[in-house]
C-alpha cells in the first residue's frame, strides 16, 4: 500500500483571504436546502472518482444519512449554465472551527478556473459562521493545483504528514 502525503491548512482571520472572483455569467453556488444523503453520496462519488476518493464509498446507507443530516454539516452545489460544476461540503468541529469537508470540481470542468472561485465561496460562507478558524485537508491524490489553490486563497499550511492511501 502506497503512502500519501497529507497537508493540513488554515485560515485564522477572514482579512487572511485572498478572494478570486472573475466567475463566469452562468455560475452560480446555492446551498442544498433539505439533505438529501443520496444527492451527497453522488456527488462523493461523481467528484472524487478521478481523485481516488474512497474511504466514504463502503458507508452504509444509515452512516450517509447520519453524516448528511448532522446539524453541522452544509453542502453547496455549483453550477455553470445549469449544469453540475462542482461542491463543496461545511462541517463545524468540536473547537469551534469550520472544516471544508470536501471540496471539489465534477470532471468536466477541472481545469476552467472554477475551483478559485468555488474555494472563495465556501471559505466566504465558512466565515460567516465566525468560527475560530476555517480549515480543510488536501492530499498527494488530489488534483496537482488544490495546494496552489488553497495557499493562493490565503489558506497556510499547518501539518504534514504520511497516511497509508486507503486512509485518506
Amino acid at each position: 500500500m502506497n503512502a500519501v502525503k497529507v497537508t493540513y491548512l488554515e485560515m485564522r482571520s477572514p482579512a487572511d483571504l485572498r478572494p478570486k472572483r472573475s466567475a463566469p455569467s452562468g455560475f452560480v453556488v446555492e446551498e442544498l436546502a433539505v439533505k438529501q444523503w443520496q444527492f451527497n453520496r453522488f456527488l462523493y462519488a461523481f467528484v472524487g472518482e478521478q481523485w481516488s476518493w474512497t474511504d466514504k464509498l463502503v458507508w452504509s446507507e444509515h452512516q450517509w444519512q447520519s453524516y448528511v443530516e448532522s446539524p453541522g454539516l452544509r453542502t453547496f452545489v455549483a453550477r455553470e449554465q445549469g449544469s453540475l460544476a462542482g461542491y463543496y461540503e461545511l462541517c463545524s468541529d468540536l473547537g469551534g472551527g469550520i472544516e471544508v469537508a470536501i471540496f471539489g470540481l465534477t470532471p468536466h470542468f477541472v481545469g476552467k478556473g472554477l475551483g478559485g472561485i468555488l474555494l472563495t465561496h465556501a471559505l466566504e460562507e465558512a466565515w460567516k459562521l465566525q468560527p475560530r478558524r476555517v480549515w480543510l485537508h488536501t492530499c498527494t491524490l488530489d488534483h496537482p493545483s488544490a495546494l496552489h489553490n488553497y495557499v493562493a486563497r490565503g489558506l497556510k499550511i499547518y501539518k504534514e504528514q504520511f497516511e497509508p492511501a486507503a486512509r485518506v
